[in-house]
């Protein structure tokens, strides 16, 4: 895919741009209304920017055109790391993006996107739904008048985009590196320089020099942003982002205020959207990668075991020092996620990893 297919200039100029006229009120008319969903991800983005459109093509068809959502594209509406503060601030009623992306806000939203070696997004998604973390997760948006569900679903993500290849944590000194959230931070002790910024700005800043390395999500993503143009060691897998999850943040108020039958729309759909959006990735990250290697030469391999290690020991110090935390709700946050990860790591580790293991040794076809 050309990425200059879905990254327009306008998908990425700010708001300033925008008419007063799509600023205006949601249509409220015979009982329907319009609400405004605006996202961190470029227009037609595979697997995010598409999931986003579809989740609002569905709550719009399952409620009959009762609850019409009208999606904005990153920058259309809002630059792309403002998309939650404009549901906040009542410019929009729904945002689309990875809660990780909110940090500054709570250390504890970290959790519900991605953690170093933390949970795969099946575990993930039974802590949320069923291990109490979507109360967890309720407490802290409530600080901000909004509430988050589970929307989206990568899976294990790809290590990133690296120019020259890695030997061990030397290498890592003074890298230049794009990649968020807490994983950002043990790259840090890792010795990396670390930086956000949207999908769109990745490719400008591994082209000009101003990154030397970048992640973003896995070959489906990766091959349309088209860092294969600039990187050509696609390390795997991610420990820092072992099962990513996106999120749909609704303002709280005007949710509770929509009849009973269209809450539960929102919520049913976002949960089959996250499913979808999971399958979509496992179906289209490995034909992404088979075009990455055969036909643009990128070179797959795996992080050293030097690197594996001192992340692990870079996750377990921050970790603790999120168990330790003087904010009351991050230390919540953070004990119900181990607590959590201990229960189910032990069927992935003692029945789906062993039987990975068997199929791989055993059955070919």
């Amino acid at each position: 895919m050309d990425r200059r297919s879905f990254i327009t200039k306008a998908g990425f100029a700010g708001a300033g741009a925008v008419a007063a006229s799509t600023l205006a009120a949601p249509a409220i008319a015979q009982g329907n209304q319009t609400w405004r969903m605006v996202t961190t991800w470029p227009k037609n983005f595979p697997g995010l920017g598409v999931g986003a459109q579809r989740l609002a093509d569905r709550i719009t068809a399952s409620s009959g055109g009762r609850l019409t959502i009208q999606l904005y594209a990153a920058g259309e509406l809002v630059p792309p790391l403002q998309a939650l503060d404009a549901v906040i601030e009542g410019s929009a009623e729904m945002s689309h993006g990875a809660a990780y992306y909110w940090q500054n806000k709570s250390t504890g939203l970290s959790f519900f996107t991605g953690v170093p070696y933390g949970m795969t997004s099946r575990e993930l998604t039974a802590w949320v739904r069923h291990l109490g973390g979507q109360e967890i997760w309720d407490e802290i948006y409530d600080q901000f008048g909004v509430q988050g569900f589970l929307s989206g679903d990568t899976g294990t993500q790809a290590g990133g985009w690296f120019r020259n290849e890695l030997t061990g944590v030397s290498d890592v000194q003074g890298l230049r590196f794009r990649t968020p959230g807490l994983g950002g931070q043990v790259w840090e002790k890792l010795g990396a320089s670390v930086t956000n910024m949207a999908a769109g700005e990745i490719f400008q800043a591994l082209q000009s020099g101003t990154l030397d390395a970048a992640e973003f999500v896995g070959p489906y993503n990766d091959l349309a942003l088209g860092f294969y143009q600039i990187a050509k060691n696609y390390y795997f897998p991610s420990f820092i982002e072992p099962g990513l999850a996106t999120e749909l943040v609704v303002d709280k108020a005007k949710f509770q205020e929509l009849p009973a039958d269209l809450q539960e729309i929102v919520k049913g759909c976002c949960a089959a959207e996250y499913d979808n959006v999971a399958a979509d990735f496992a179906a289209n990250d490995p034909r992404a990668l088979q075009t990455l290697v055969n036909d643009h030469g990128v070179q797959v391999r795996q992080f050293p075991d030097e690197i594996l290690e001192a992340g692990a020991n870079a996750a377990k110090e921050i970790m603790q020092g999120l168990l330790d935390s003087s904010d009351a709700l991050t230390k919540k946050t953070a004990e119900s996620f181990v607590s959590a990860l201990n229960i189910v790591r032990q069927k992935t580790e003692g029945t789906d990893s062993l039987f990975i293991q068997a199929r791989e040794k055993y059955f070919q076809l």
